[in-house]
């Protein structure tokens, strides 16, 4: 009794230090202590014992309750909702069974000399708390082998257990349960032993130390943030260090989160007047005359004038900066890089085969790399985006329903930004395109059949004003 009773103390002790969550993916290891009572009445036999399951519920006749923590038990999980338990227990036996007067009809309890009831037990258990989409419910079923003892006499039994863990927090649970025993020997009876007892859950790795287990953890060996499944943002502009292109700096999204200090839409790294707002088109810088040349580089920069003479006035009929003799539409307003011609956007039907490319996109399964032969389809859009060197694009990521909506939102995110990075690498101009991830939220399809998710699973290119 006393070995048990340090025993008992030993699980509390590990639990109180464990950082425990109620998830057993993260925490594999439990330790439940309790009290058990045993049960040989309803197991389908004669009398003193009777029918199976008949006064289950007879706590006074029947259940030897030991009064006292009489069980402790061990449990790994393993994967996909199974877990392996080990436990022990003990026991007083007084009770067994019931006898009828046979002038009267009465029941009264069989009583036997205290017998020492002693068990050792296995078990692979099956938890249905995912079935049911519970947080605090998780019904199992067990099965297993063991060891029983009643004094001396000792045998093998089969068995079966049905029970309930109520989870009261992250890492303490109620757990209830009822096991049938079958002994291979006819000198050790059949019977039903129950159980009640708290358990600890324990086990859980965060190197790191940020909250996100090492198995869970994209960056286990460096503290980071849930949101990016446990990687740094180090300058804290809510873009993780792996995809900031300036991660010591706060910058924008829109930038990789690189800065635009002046707030003229040019990245500083990319700005030749970081510190004055500006234009895209002329690196950052201004152009008080809007003549198209930067002020910095502008001969006259308060009178309007051709790029060809530095910004001072030339004849200009259409007054679109592109000199007449260089001019191929003179008498219509259009950009120096088109000519003096207006800029020629895509049309909708070029709009609709570049969709048609970018829905044709593979992905590796669950992640943002491209299968082999997509390199052909990127190949096809990257084509035609040079044929619209002034047009700007906004690449989205779409997913089905299927996993976590936060989850697919991310990987959407993801994909959409590689398809991104693609265009970029192979010469179209990172300020022409942006790239966003709308998760599950835009289905063009079904999402109940497999053929509706196909078509939710894709990448979509639109055309910026």
């Amino acid at each position: 009794m006393k070995n048990l009773s340090r025993l008992f103390f030993v699980a509390v002790l590990i639990a109180s230090f464990s950082t425990s969550n109620a998830q057993d993916k993260n925490n594999p290891w439990a330790i439940t202590i309790g009290a058990n009572a045993v049960d040989f009445y309803p197991v389908g036999e004669d009398a003193p014992q009777g029918e199976f399951l008949d006064e289950y519920f007879n706590l006074e006749d029947h259940w030897n309750i030991f009064p006292s923590l009489s069980t402790v038990s061990v449990s790994r999980y393993l994967s996909d909702g199974f877990t392996f338990t080990a436990k022990g227990s003990i026991n007083k036996i007084d009770k067994f069974g019931s006898n009828s007067n046979p002038m009267t009809g009465e029941e009264t309890t069989n009583k036997v000399d205290d017998l020492t009831y002693y068990g050792i037990d296995g078990r692979v258990s099956y938890s249905f708390m995912n079935v049911i989409n519970s947080k605090t419910i998780d019904p199992y079923l067990g099965v297993g082998g063991g060891y029983t003892w009643l004094d001396d006499i000792g045998a093998g039994t089969l068995n079966g257990t049905l029970g309930f863990k109520f989870w009261l927090s992250e890492n303490l649970g109620l757990d209830v349960q009822s096991t049938y025993k079958h002994a291979f020997e006819d000198y050790l009876p059949k019977h039903f032993q129950h159980s009640v007892g708290l358990t600890f859950k324990f086990g859980g790795v965060d190197t790191d130390g940020d909250g996100v287990y090492d198995h869970e953890d994209a960056c286990p060996e460096e503290a980071g943030l849930a949101i990016f499944n446990g990687c740094p943002d180090t300058d804290g502009d809510g873009i993780q260090d792996s995809k900031d292109d300036c991660p010591n700096t706060p910058g924008l999204a829109e930038f990789n989160g690189c800065p635009d200090t002046d707030g003229d839409g040019v990245m500083d790294k990319d700005d030749k007047c970081p510190n004055t707002p500006g234009l895209k088109e002329l690196a950052g810088c201004p152009d008080s005359d809007g003549d198209g040349v930067a002020d910095v580089d502008d001969k006259c920069p308060n009178e309007a004038g051709p790029v060809a003479n530095n910004g001072c006035p030339w004849p200009d009929t259409d007054g679109d900066g592109v000199l007449d003799k260089d001019d191929k539409c003179p008498n219509e307003a259009g950009t120096v890089a088109n000519h003096g011609c207006p800029e020629v956007k895509p049309t909708e039907e070029v709009m609709e085969t570049l969709n048609s490319y970018a829905r044709t996109i593979l992905f590796q399964t669950g992640k943002a790399s491209f299968q082999k032969s997509a390199d052909q389809v990127l190949q096809a859009m990257v084509a035609i985006f040079k044929d619209y060197p002034e047009a700007n694009f906004s690449i989205e990521g779409h997913t089905d329903s299927v996993g976590s909506k936060s989850s697919n939102l991310a990987l959407s995110d993801r994909r959409a930004n590689a398809v991104r990075d693609y265009l970029i690498a192979n010469g179209i101009k990172a300020e022409r395109l942006t790239a966003k991830g709308y998760g599950e939220d835009n289905p063009i399809a079904n999402n109940k059949t497999a053929a509706g998710r196909k078509e939710n699973r894709r990448v979509e290119v639109k055309l910026k004003n």
